[in-house]
């Protein structure tokens, strides 16, 4: 009798825990039900850039170092800093009396040669005048192409020796540079290829494009392969100078945008993805392709940015979110300057 009632109060027990474990599974239902259809996440967009990212300074077309071919007396200075000059201005004379001299005898002792000497001794005289004449071009220094006068340091009287620097001449109808592409990157370079670059000197953008690059690689002193590639600017703003610095990026493909919301806002039932907007109970089909991690992209379907969703699923930690918030997106950078942006997100 007392092993019956030991049963009993044990079949009592077991049906009591029984009870209270199905109540509480079940208010952790209800509550969980609640908790999700109290929750909410807002559709946003996210352009993604796939571009490698540089940066160095700008120079002229052209610049030509004004120097003097041999020691010599300023006699004039034609231009002063500013000026525009066309391509074989003399920008600088030095005193050639001497040679004017011997150029003027040269011809006097040919012309006697002519009349009285040998054939021979008139051909060697020649080839003598043409060396005067030659002298006579180094007591000049003239532009080697069309330009503006940058700086010049020279007055007359100054007294110069052969290969001393007074100037600089440059031509600035367009505007080059060289940036360092990494050796992964390369094969990604198109002739023609926009570039998209800021100054700090300048409040916008200016755009380039790529000219070239060599066929050869070089290693950097940190150790890094990569190659020049040359880039040309043909409209600037004016405050733009050559030897400014700029970064920039090469735009490897144009920039997609994309609308992602939180995987959590989206439901499956019989295959097709659905969605809900906060307030509504109307299931909205759409088609989603992966983004990361937490996000997915929405391929199809009547949602828009702004849009609030209710949650269909719960995240497996309370406050789960993505590390970057929605925004831009850009390739990395690697140690030689350049970068690869990675495969546009999304797909199976």
């Amino acid at each position: 009798m007392k092993i019956k009632k030991q049963i009993k109060i044990i079949m009592i027990a077991a049906t009591s825990l029984a009870i209270l474990a199905a109540g509480l599974i079940t208010a952790r239902i209800i509550i969980k039900n609640h908790q999700q259809s109290n929750t909410t996440y807002k559709v946003t967009s996210e352009t993604y850039e796939n571009v490698i990212e540089v940066s160095g300074v700008v120079s002229a077309a052209q610049e030509q170092t004004l120097q003097a071919l041999s020691d010599g007396t300023v006699l004039e200075v034609y231009v002063k800093q500013g000026d525009s000059v066309k391509e074989g201005d003399v920008i600088i004379q030095l005193d050639d009396t001497d040679e004017q001299y011997n150029l003027a005898k040269q011809d006097y002792d040919m012309a006697t040669v002519r009349i009285s000497g040998s054939a021979r001794q008139y051909q060697l005289m020649q080839t003598q005048r043409l060396a005067l004449v030659q002298k006579i071009a180094e007591r000049k220094v003239t532009a080697t192409f069309d330009g503006i006068i940058a700086s010049i340091d020279v007055a007359v009287g100054d007294s110069l020796e052969a290969k001393d620097s007074v100037g600089t001449l440059v031509d600035v109808s367009y505007l080059t540079a060289e940036v360092e592409i990494a050796e992964t990157d390369v094969s990604k370079l198109k002739i023609g290829q926009k570039v998209e670059l800021t100054f700090p000197a300048y409040d916008g953008t200016v755009e380039g494009y790529i000219t070239g690059w060599p066929a050869i690689g070089e290693v950097t002193s940190r150790g890094a392969t990569i190659v020049n590639a040359k880039i040309r600017i043909d409209d600037y703003p004016e405050t733009i100078l050559p030897n400014f610095s700029f970064s920039g990026k090469i735009e490897i493909a144009p920039a997609e945008t994309f609308t992602i919301v939180s995987r959590y806002a989206v439901g499956r039932e019989n295959g097709q993805a659905y969605v809900v907007k906060a307030g509504s109970s109307e299931k909205i089909s759409v088609s989603v392709m992966p983004y990361d991690k937490e996000y997915v992209k929405i391929v199809e379907g009547n949602i828009k940015e702004g849009d609030v969703l209710q949650a269909q699923s719960s995240a497996s930690k309370s406050g789960t979110s993505r590390r970057n918030g929605p925004g831009q997106m850009s390739s990395g950078k690697n140690n030689s300057g350049g970068g690869a942006g990675r495969p546009p997100p999304g797909g199976f």
